[in-house]
């Protein structure tokens, strides 16, 4: 319990949360590392995914190597740039936007795999060329898969970019990095709350943006609260 009150103590100090090493300072580096890494991610893996998706071939093999990937722990690819002297925010977007490569790049593929053939033929039946037929027809019925592959993607670095701080990066890992230096594990609980709260709120911002991005027929029906008759209730 006393961890905990010192990690309440600490995020409600003014203090804390203003100057080149405060919350707000440290969460802004943390947003913006993020944001070009998932950006990053996306150049290279959605093209690739939707390609071959709407190919459907040659897309497994890309998922499966793609995949083998997650086998690399960010933390060793921090350690291998910076050994050859790329360190800070560098190194951090360009590892972690290697992690976040994966699920981009998986739902992707799978969300155009697995439009219905039927939809596909009649859109070439009316007179859609490829090229329509896949911005206007394809694209847009995957893209529920492909909105869940960038959200995974995303909440996935916001989560690991804190790594940053032991390379010489500035992220909300700095507030844990720096009170395990001095056994201030109050200051380490608080700083896990706030990349906790951080992810929470990234995958909330990006699921309200999903469902206003999916086009209305597509959306999950709400389920409505249906009333009891009166011969029904006991």
């Amino acid at each position: 319990m006393d961890v905990i009150e010192e990690a309440f103590r600490w995020l409600n100090d003014p203090l804390n949360w203003t100057g080149p090493q405060g919350v707000l300072a440290l969460t802004r580096e943390h947003v913006t590392i993020s944001a070009l890494a998932v950006l990053l991610a996306m150049v290279v893996a959605l093209p690739v995914g939707v390609w071959l998706g709407h190919r459907r071939r040659g897309g497994a093999l890309t998922v499966v190597l793609a995949n083998t990937s997650r086998a690399l722990p960010t933390f060793a690819l921090l350690t291998i740039f910076a050994s050859t002297g790329l360190f800070g925010a560098p190194a951090t977007t360009l590892a972690v936007a290697i992690f976040a490569v994966p699920p981009i790049l998986t739902n992707a593929y799978v969300g155009m795999r697995d439009v219905d053939a039927d939809v596909r033929d009649a859109a070439r039946g009316v007179g859609m060329s490829g090229q329509r037929s896949l911005f206007s027809v394809e694209l847009p019925l995957a893209l529920p898969l492909i909105g869940a592959g960038l959200r995974t993607a995303s909440v996935q670095v916001v989560a690991t970019v804190p790594l940053a701080a032991l390379v010489g990066g500035q992220s909300l890992g700095t507030i844990i990095v720096s009170g395990l230096a001095v056994q201030r594990y109050g200051q380490v609980v608080a700083g896990a709350v706030l990349v906790a709260a951080l992810c929470l709120l990234v995958e909330a911002g990006l699921a309200w943006a999903q469902h206003a991005l999916t086009p209305t027929p597509m959306r999950p029906p709400r389920r409505r609260a249906r009333a009891v008759p009166a011969s029904d209730l006991p």
